[in-house]
């Protein structure tokens, strides 16, 4: 309650405060998907409004944060109006209030069964199919209104594209997330390329749906569930179960858990049997939902102007833990990046023992004011990642001491730099131990030379044995050499050497974006090996032929220089060379009759796969491009087109077949 001392005044200023705070962290949480607060802290903010509102309803603005259903709608993104309002549920934070949940449905439905859910913390997407045929997804936006995000949802691997029974028309809806290994793997990556990491496997799934390239959404292996028939024709099932069977028999990947409650003491032993193995679940989860099961019910009890009367959100309490920093040391990364780690006095957190947690950077460190021999405070980020949410000042002791980030590297002694306008600070020693094999592991993977029988434990067997200092070394490594090593033999000898032979012709792109370059990926690789006959061509380019390329910007030129100006990097390309590994790019620009223009691939082509069509793009001078907008030349369109032929259409760009396509080129 709230003082009666108070003017009404002070009140409604405190609300209208309450609504701005509210309004700014619901925009970084939906739009930016970059947090500052924690959701229970969000969750604490939204009640004491709600409360508030519901003491002084004369003084509640129709604005207010209480009444929107979502986030806004991004403007990255076509704007389309969900068939059918994709709303949210109301929370609870107590078996108390979820009791009075219980009691106002029985007022009219005494004989109400539940349906207990995962609430998964992901990204709400609503999926339509026509004929079986899936031709539209929509982010939730503003409940309203959703972001297409057609093409990204097509990469999500548990999205049938076509439904075991050809349906005329549904819509259902689901929770997009990204598997915790996926999330703990991404931040890793990131941690070692000094870039920002992502708060949790929510706001990575919805950064990943959100990327403008569905070529690099593919790339984060989000996953999906699916929990509710939004709309559909010809069918009319009786309850919630029996929708989420029927769902599971057309193909969609459903609820994990929805057992059936008679009894709201029962949902409670549910809720909590949920919340003791939530830990162990590939996906995050922050509650359970609880769901009358009676489709007829659900329409008597109806919905009040926000949210539905037949369903809540329990909301699990943050589990967070207290101990002490007993040391603080710093680990060296692949691209050089000096991370602090914080080593714990071991405390039980979230299901596992926990001793060590990730300090990011100097600045998270300053910020925080965590110092050695400070009492701080855990939580998970994900559920898997341990994070420091603040050092306790009262329990600090006067041996508490402010750590300070060596100004040497500590594997190889150089010094370290720290370059303007990042957190991160770098050893840019190329022949730092620490860095050899991260380097050499990313040199050898898939996306790169494509080294197939060199894993990670293959690599730092050959370190060990001093067999390689370099990714050169490893093209002059001989049978003999690998055989005698520990857990090897003639066979795993003679499969590595195979595979290294065969890496030689992997070409120019590809050996550009194993080289690990800071700011170069793939999609570089490729554009550079398109603009420069072989790597020595690209080694004695300037800054300003450098950013003369497509998507090649000052600071992606800039890590080209200096990686290229060291006179080690030179001594590696030559005796990669001298080893028979491939620096010339094989790409040959064979006419200029697709020159500045700019074309979109789209849907199942007859005979070309579409690396196939994006090389003969490239070849005939014209630039491939994974969205369309007005700058879009054609569409090259094949079967199963989506939501790229209807924006087309829309914008009156030009759609061609494959046949259409080769002639073009053939004239």
């Amino acid at each position: 309650m709230y003082s009666e001392s108070k003017s009404h005044k002070e009140i409604e200023t405190q609300m209208r405060l309450l609504e701005i705070q509210l309004e700014y962290h619901s925009k970084l949480y939906y739009e930016q998907d970059s947090p500052k607060i924690s959701d229970s802290e969000y969750d604490g903010l939204f009640a004491t409004l709600k409360e508030l509102e519901s003491q002084y309803p004369s003084l509640a603005s129709p604005t207010s944060p209480t009444k929107r259903v979502g986030g806004r709608v991004a403007e990255r993104f076509e704007k389309v109006k969900h068939i059918v309002l994709m709303g949210s549920l109301a929370d609870v934070f107590s078996f108390e209030e979820l009791y009075a949940f219980d009691r106002r449905v029985r007022q009219s439905e005494q004989n109400a069964v539940y349906v207990t859910e995962c609430k998964i913390d992901g990204l709400s997407v609503s999926l339509e199919y026509e004929n079986g045929i899936f031709v539209r997804g929509l982010t939730r936006g503003d409940g309203i209104f959703g972001e297409d995000v057609t093409e990204n949802l097509r990469t999500v691997k548990n999205i049938p594209l076509k439904l075991a029974t050809p349906v005329e028309r549904i819509v259902v809806r689901g929770e997009v997330y990204m598997p915790k290994s996926v999330f703990a793997e991404l931040n890793r990556a990131r941690e070692e390329n000094g870039e920002n990491l992502f708060a949790n496997p929510r706001n990575a799934a919805a950064g990943s749906l959100r990327q403008l390239d569905s070529s690099l959404a593919a790339k984060r292996r989000l996953d999906i569930f699916v929990f509710n028939m939004q709309y559909t024709e010809g069918v009319s099932p009786d309850t919630h179960s029996e929708t989420l069977d029927y769902l599971s028999d057309l193909g969609f990947k459903v609820s994990p858990i929805r057992g059936k409650q008679q009894s709201i003491e029962q949902v409670r032993a549910e809720i909590e049997r949920i919340g003791a193995l939530r830990h162990t679940f590939e996906f995050d989860t922050d509650g359970a939902v609880v769901k009358v099961d009676s489709l007829a019910m659900r329409e008597r009890l109806g919905e009040t102007a926000s949210v539905p009367k037949w369903a809540v959100a329990y909301k699990y309490p943050a589990e967070t833990a207290e101990t002490v920093v007993e040391d603080i040391t710093v680990q060296v990364g692949r691209t050089g990046v000096l991370t602090p780690k914080a080593l714990l006095k071991t405390v039980r957190l979230a299901g596992t023992n926990v001793s060590q947690a990730t300090l990011h950077n100097i600045d998270y460190i300053t910020q925080k004011d965590i110092r050695i021999g400070d009492t701080v405070r855990l939580h998970k980020a994900g559920d898997i990642i341990p994070e420091i949410i603040e050092s306790l000042p009262i329990f600090r002791k006067e041996s508490s001491k402010a750590f300070k980030m060596p100004e040497n590297c500590p594997s190889c002694g150089d010094a370290v730099v720290r370059e303007r306008d990042e957190a991160a600070i770098r050893c840019i020693n190329p022949d730092c131990p620490a860095q050899l094999h991260r380097s050499i592991t990313h040199f050898v993977s898939r996306g790169a030379m494509n080294v197939e029988n060199l894993g990670e434990s293959v690599v730092a067997l050959l370190i060990e044995n001093d067999l390689i200092k370099s990714a050169a070394d490893l093209y002059y490594l001989k049978k003999e050499n690998i055989s005698v090593l520990e857990r090897m033999g003639d066979r795993s000898a003679e499969n590595i050497i195979a595979s290294l032979e065969k890496s030689k012709q992997a070409g120019l792109a590809r050996l550009i974006y194993a080289f690990g370059i800071r700011h170069i990926g793939e999609k570089a690789g490729v554009l550079l090996a398109e603009r420069y006959s072989d790597i020595y061509e690209l080694m004695n380019a300037s800054e300003q032929e450098l950013c003369a390329t497509n998507e090649i910007g000052p600071e992606s030129a800039s890590s080209l220089l200096r990686f290229f100006g060291r006179a080690h990097t030179r001594t590696l390309i030559d005796r990669l060379a001298k080893a028979g590994v491939s620096v010339k790019s094989g790409f040959v620009k064979k006419s200029s009759t697709l020159e500045g223009k700019t074309i979109v691939i789209t849907g199942t082509l007859p005979t070309l796969k579409r690396n196939i069509a994006e090389d003969m793009i490239r070849q005939h001078g014209g630039n491939p491009s994974g969205s369309v907008s007005k700058k879009t030349s054609f569409l090259l369109c094949g079967a199963d087109a989506g939501s790229k032929l209807d924006k087309a259409q829309a914008l009156g760009i030009p759609i061609i077949s494959e046949e259409d396509f080769i002639n073009m080129l053939k004239n």
